[in-house]
């Protein structure tokens, strides 16, 4: 029987799987019935249900991302609960298209059960990546209902 990863080894999986743009692997680190929680996206959808779901979001960000995310400065943090972690960090981000890097916070709470993330809550700095990309304009006519 493989061996059940802690959620610290999990997390790690996942931000190493970001950094090497391995996006259509990310899935498999979910349960089939997970859910995430993007907290602070503007625009998107900020509740994705299933890994069929977030299959279906990691292929179109590796098919479409216009960035390079590097992790840095991470912490993790174990809490009382033994299924959850909190995480701290910084991507670098590389922009593509625009050949902007800056730096962009994050900090992830997940729920890891039997080595799989059951859930998670994202609090990631989008507003740093729409106004890298240029789009501050069309998010705030969107908002604006224009």
């Amino acid at each position: 029987m493989p061996e059940t990863l802690s959620p610290r080894e999990v997390f790690q999986r996942l931000i190493e799987g970001i950094g090497a743009g391995r996006y259509t692997e990310l899935a498999e680190l979910y349960a089939e019935d997970a859910v995430v929680e993007t907290v602070f996206e503007p625009a998107g959808p900020r509740r994705i249900e299933g890994r069929a779901a977030l299959r279906e979001r990691f292929a179109l960000v590796a098919a479409s991302s216009p960035v390079e995310l590097t992790p840095a400065n991470v912490v993790v943090r174990e809490t009382d609960d033994a299924e959850v972690v909190v995480a701290e960090f910084d991507y670098y981000v590389h922009h593509l298209s625009t050949g902007q890097t800056f730096e962009a916070a994050n900090i992830q709470v997940l729920r890891v059960r039997d080595g799989l993330i059951v859930s998670s809550r994202d609090y990631h700095d989008h507003l740093a990546l729409i106004v890298a990309d240029g789009k501050l304009p069309q998010l705030v006519a969107a908002l604006e209902g224009k």
